[in-house]
Order: structure tokens, then C-alpha cells, then sequence
């Protein structure tokens, strides 16, 4: 199996969790979440040191359903994937040109 018929399969299988997601999960809050609700009257509620772009997994725009949720998780997704995809092909190239 190429490299390229197995990104292909990770990234199908982590769009249909994305879209599964929603409707499979909990509404308890995780451990992170959690955490930061105990704390939150320490740090206050608006300390942020860089602002989520989709907090609390949504889609401002759409509002808060399971629909902004799926959307949110497809996007940051696909941004992720697009991320280590540019990343994969900067340090070939840089490889290349090493070798050459």
C-alpha cells in the first residue's frame, strides 16, 4: 500500500469521526474542560492566550447545534491534514535540495 492510498484512507477516517462525533458524544465536559471550570474563578473566565477559532467546537455563525460542531470538527480537520501536508512537502523539498 503506497503513502498516498493511506493519507487518503486516515484523512476518510477522520471525517467520518468528525461527522460521527457530534451525535456520539458525551455532554460531560472532558478533562481539560473540566480543569479549566475549576480554575476558572482563579484565572477568570475571558483569559485566553491565543482565541479558539472554533470554541467549545462551534461554528459561531451557525449557532450551537450539532451541526456547527460537525462543522467545526470537518474544518479543523481538513485545516490540520492541510497543515501536515504543506509540512511533508517543505522538508522534502528541503531534503532534496540537500542531497542534490
Amino acid at each position: 500500500m503506497n503513502i498516498k492510498r493511506i493519507v487518503i484512507v486516515g484523512l476518510g477516517i477522520s471525517l467520518l469521526i468528525s461527522v460521527l462525533s457530534p451525535y456520539l458524544a458525551s455532554t460531560n465536559p472532558d478533562g481539560l474542560e473540566s480543569t479549566a471550570q475549576k480554575f476558572e474563578d482563579v484565572i477568570g473566565k475571558e483569559y485566553h492566550a491565543i482565541q479558539s477559532p472554533f470554541s467549545d467546537y462551534l461554528v459561531p455563525q451557525f449557532g450551537d447545534s450539532k451541526k456547527s460542531s460537525m462543522l467545526a470538527l470537518v474544518l479543523g480537520t481538513l485545516i490540520t491534514f492541510g497543515v501536515g501536508y504543506i509540512v511533508v512537502k517543505v522538508i522534502r523539498k528541503r531534503d532534496f535540495h540537500a542531497n542534490n
